[in-house]
């Protein structure tokens, strides 16, 4: 699972799995485009890795605006003279039931966690095929394969991006391009403590989340990057269209 002199970009990097997966590309020898909104903590992200004497940058990105994720686009090959790689990882999670979801929260998941993996790719796959192919890494969920009544929305864009990762990986295929997703668990990061705070005793209710895992635990983020550099590399050359469950056995019980 080598990176080296590949450029990837990753688009919420400034924490969780996407900030694991930017610093593991780097690890494995790829120059990295860090692309949040948030600032600071992208920027210090950033500043971590080059700070290990790896590649990086940081590039602002509201995923919901077209012009910025063009414009991230263009940073990526403005500095490193190409694009090999692309993770769509930046997505936002508001907790409801479908009849307690707002058309302002529906249109605000969609925006970045649908159509800014439509954007992304719709300009990353053009410099992908002028440099001779790439690799799309989508971040999807286990809840697009299952239900959650109280994640409805989130859970509808999640599948989403499963039939868009198949659709792309067989339009582009043919010019070298791969597209895959990862379907996590829940993994630890700030939007999935988020979700814990949100329960009355959430170290309780955390506990009987771990309950429900084959693994009696939930993710790491550096566990889904593993995942995200295999298919970024050469190691998966074979694979496109793939979903890739990572769950710690969540989805594999019946009861």
């Amino acid at each position: 699972m080598q990176l080296t002199d590949k450029v990837a970009i990753v688009t919420g990097a400034a924490s969780g799995i996407g900030r694991a997966t930017a610093e593991l590309f780097a690890e494995l020898g790829a120059s990295v485009v860090l692309a949040d909104w948030n600032r600071e903590a992208g920027e210090q992200a950033a500043e971590g890795i080059r700070a290990k004497g790896r590649q990086a940058i940081y590039c602002f990105a509201d995923l919901a605006q077209e012009q910025d994720v063009e414009e991230m686009v263009r940073a990526a090959v403005g500095c490193y003279g190409k694009l090999n790689i692309l993770v769509n990882n930046a997505a936002v999670q508001i907790l409801a039931t479908l009849t307690q979801t707002s058309a302002q929260d529906w249109e605000r998941m969609q925006s970045v966690n649908l159509r800014g993996v439509f954007f992304a790719s719709k300009f990353a796959i053009p410099e992908m095929v002028r440099a001779g192919g790439g690799s799309i890494v989508n971040m999807s969920s286990a809840l697009g394969l299952v239900g959650d009544p109280d994640l409805a929305a989130y859970g509808a864009f999640k599948g989403g991006i499963i039939a868009l990762t198949k659709a792309t990986a067989v339009g582009y295929g043919p010019q070298g391009v791969r597209v895959n997703c990862i379907c996590p668990g829940d993994v630890n990061t700030p939007m999935v403590q988020d979700y814990f705070n949100n329960a009355p005793d959430p170290e309780s209710f955390r506990n009987e989340i771990n309950s429900k895992y084959a693994l009696r635990r939930i993710a790491e983020p550096g566990e889904i990057a593993q995942v995200a550099a295999f298919l970024a590399s050469e190691a998966s050359s074979f694979m496109t269209g793939s979903v890739v469950v990572v769950d710690g056995g969540l989805t594999s019980k019946c009861y």
